[in-house]
């Protein structure tokens, strides 16, 4: 490097020096400025806080305020309101009352007034059914001769008109070749009893067994079905036949007919000494052995 050089280069760092002293003398200035302005605005703001702080005192205060006065009328309304409800329930719960006596003392006059007529309406009626006892007592009797009777029809079943209109009813409606009155059969030792036994060969080749009761009950249902499960075991010879029951009765109640039919047995009443058929269209009856 020359001197010249060397000169100029020392020149140029000496201007460049003044000018980074003016530069730096240019920036305290301005965070001086800045310094300044930061403090002006910290100050600003504290006063603006401080105001925003006494405004929101201020308003919470007047809001505390207004709500307590508020919540001093509303009770004192609720107050005036439940008193006032107070009043009137206990007004109505007066004429609730007194209402309710008047209607019990009526009711109690009333009542007094049935029991007394009652009393002599039991009086009449014990009179009366001290009669109807009488009569009751005589009806029995007389109802205990017809059934001897009716023992002895069913004692000679064969004898009189029932069996007859049986047997054409067998015939007839179930196209039975060959009828039976009074069953008895033994086997191995055990034995059973039809009171009608009728069967069909041919087409038809079915069988019928009939049970004749003066009075149905649950036990004369449950003796046919027993009846009918035992058929093979007492006429094996007639097995290969489709068979269905018909229980016949000259008593027979509702409930037992109905019960009957779904056992799936037929119903037969005795009308003036002849058998009459009493089931139902809808009816389908139950067969046994072969389909």
């Amino acid at each position: 490097m020359t001197d010249q050089e060397l000169k100029d280069l020392v020149a140029s760092l000496a201007v460049s020096h003044q000018e980074a002293k003016i530069e730096i003398k240019e920036s305290r200035a301005a965070q001086q400025e800045t310094d300044r302005q930061l403090k002006e605005s910290v100050e600003e703001t504290d006063r603006r806080l401080k105001e925003s702080i006494e405004e929101t005192d201020r308003r919470l205060k007047e809001s505390i305020e207004e709500t307590d006065r508020r919540l001093k009328e509303s009770i004192e309304a609720t107050d005036r309101r439940l008193k006032e409800s107070i009043e009137e329930t206990d007004r109505r719960l007066k004429e609730s009352i007194a209402k309710t006596d008047q209607q019990l003392k009526e009711n109690f006059e009333e009542t007094d007034r049935r029991l007394k007529e009652s009393f002599e309406e039991t009086k009449q009626l014990r009179k009366n059914i001290a009669e109807t006892n009488l009569q009751t007592n005589l009806q029995i009797k007389e109802l205990g001769r017809q059934i001897g009777g009716l023992g002895r029809k069913f004692g000679g079943f064969t004898e009189g008109m029932a069996y007859p209109s049986m047997k054409k009813l067998l015939r007839e409606r179930f196209h039975m070749e060959f009828i039976v009155p009074r069953v008895e059969i033994t086997r191995h030792g055990k034995s059973m009893e039809l009171d009608v036994f009728g069967y069909s060969n041919g087409e038809e080749n079915q069988a019928v067994v009939v049970e004749v009761k003066s009075r149905l009950d649950q036990e004369g249902i449950e003796q046919m079905e027993r009846i009918m499960a035992r058929f093979d075991e007492f006429l094996p010879e007639h097995r290969d036949k489709r068979r269905f029951g018909i229980v016949a009765a000259v008593d027979c109640s509702p409930e037992m007919e109905e019960l009957a039919h779904r056992r799936g047995f037929y119903v037969a009443r005795v009308e003036d000494e002849l058998f009459v058929l009493d089931s139902p269209e809808s009816f389908r009856p139950r067969y046994y052995g072969k389909p």
